[in-house]
């Protein structure tokens, strides 16, 4: 038997970290209702099925719900992160959505839940644990799960394992770690320089360790991007060190040459050229600890693991059984062609900043709550798809330019970025004073290279 039919404003696909941070944007701005549906058991996405260890490559100031802090805004005084602003764990990351949902969104009494549920296209909810469904009306569909974020927990390796061999995804490293008698760290993105971390922390042998990396990839100095005033004249110079890399240069290349030399972008190994890009960050402290690992394996993907052999796209390389194989090799975010975020009845959650996602979904947020134009509305929230190549960084910023020459004509967009929490480094920016000298200097340098480097993008990419 059928539920009395649910009528709502929007019907919210996904009850992760895109789901949750659009929806807190409606709730604390409108009188909007809506149901969020999602197959996990409670909100957080894929951070409920995250590996134990892991944390939040940039700081927690700059992630979450537009409405609430996540962490303590104090800054780590030991370990890899020492000096720098709290990484939030990925227990706490999924803990805070749970608050978010239980103490804001539910109080609320505009937003119907459904954890563990399915819905299709038309509105039908259909719980996984009982089979009982719901028909939900809504006037919008809100698509949170377009990025299709995965973690290795959610699906088997993606190459053949003979049997015997030891191959387990991330997550089941503290429980195997000492049972071998040395480690294939498989994939080159944050997990598996995340799984080298662990390993090394925690009294590994750097050279018990041998890490696949099918390609280089090129990390963002977290140095730069830190919130506290300490740190802000360097932020701003950061900003101007991308724009004038961009506009200056001549080819891709000497795009990451410049970034480089400015101390933005970071590599693991100096001698090898990277030719990836996922917007992960690194500090310098995880960049030393990892150029202890002296076996790097840059012959291609795994395509199969024998009994006695790793077989790579370009070559192969021993193993046995007394290895232990670590999976970190899923996409992450899966490179995938923007669409308007705004069509109609329906809403598709994207990237509009780079390296600030739950920014980008809170904007989104706003904007359906502020705007009744749809064309208006897609003006302000132009998409970035997610990079996968180092050159897509440089068609990322093209976007953001462009975005943000968008944004600082519209008052009430400047009105919201100077008040929210997920954008602090705006508010700072329009607020220098002429006696903070060294942080006008560089936003004098942004004005002066930012019009270069929105012209300079279609020639770098056509190149």
């Amino acid at each position: 038997m059928q539920e009395p039919v649910l009528e709502v404003d929007y019907l919210v696909m996904g009850a992760g970290a895109a789901g949750m941070a659009f929806a807190d944007s409606l709730v604390t701005e409108s009188n909007a209702t809506m149901a969020i549906v999602d197959t996990q058991h409670r909100p957080g996405g894929h951070w409920n099925r995250a590996y134990p260890f892991v944390r939040l490559h940039q700081p927690s100031a700059f992630y979450g719900v537009n409405s609430r802090a996540l962490g303590s805004g104090k800054v780590d005084v030991a370990g890899l992160n020492k000096g720098y602003y709290e990484l939030a764990s990925g227990s706490e990351v999924a803990s805070y959505f749970d608050q978010v949902m239980r103490r804001q969104f539910l109080p609320s009494g505009r937003v119907h839940y459904f954890p563990m549920s399915r819905a299709n296209e038309d509105g039908l909810v259909t719980s996984l644990v009982s089979g009982r469904q719901r028909r939900v009306k809504a006037r919008k569909v809100v698509d949170a799960s377009y990025s299709h974020t995965t973690v290795p927990s959610m699906r088997p390796p993606p190459f053949p394992v003979a049997p015997g061999i030891t191959c387990v995804p991330v997550n089941e490293l503290p429980r195997v770690a000492g049972t071998g008698s040395g480690y294939v760290v498989i994939g080159a993105g944050k997990t598996g320089m995340d799984a080298c971390l662990w390993l090394l922390e925690n009294g590994a042998d750097p050279d018990s360790i041998r890490w696949v990396m099918p390609r280089d990839y090129w990390w963002i100095n977290r140095a730069t991007y830190q919130p506290g005033a300490e740190h802000f004249e360097r932020v701003v110079e950061s900003i101007a060190n991308g724009v004038e890399a961009l506009g200056s240069a001549e080819s891709v290349d000497d795009v990451f040459a410049r970034l480089e030399a400015f101390g933005e972008f970071r590599r693991i190994d100096p001698a090898v050229k990277p030719t990836g890009f996922h917007g992960g960050f690194v500090s310098d402290a995880e960049l030393a600890l990892l150029r202890g690992i002296r076996s790097i394996v840059r012959l291609g993907r795994v395509t199969r693991i024998d009994s006695g052999e790793i077989v790579l796209e370009r070559g192969t390389m021993p193993t046995g059984r007394d290895i232990l194989h670590i999976d970190c090799s899923a996409a992450g975010i899966p490179p995938k062609p923007s669409r308007p975020v705004f069509e109609g009845n329906r809403i598709t959650l994207q990237w509009i900043r780079l390296a600030q996602p739950t920014f980008s979904w809170s904007m989104i947020g706003h904007v359906e709550a502020a705007y009744g134009d749809e064309a208006q509305k897609n003006r302000i929230c132009n998409p970035i798809s997610p990079p996968h190549e180092a050159k897509d960084w440089i068609r990322m910023m093209g976007t953001e330019l462009g975005n943000q020459l968008v944004w600082s004509k519209d008052a009430d967009i400047r009105d919201w970025q100077f008040k929210s929490r997920l954008d602090p480094f705006t508010q700072r920016i329009r607020t220098i004073q002429p006696a903070q000298a060294g942080a006008m200097a560089h936003l004098q340098r942004y004005g002066k290279y930012a019009g270069a480097a929105a012209r300079n993008v279609p020639q770098l990419l056509g190149a």
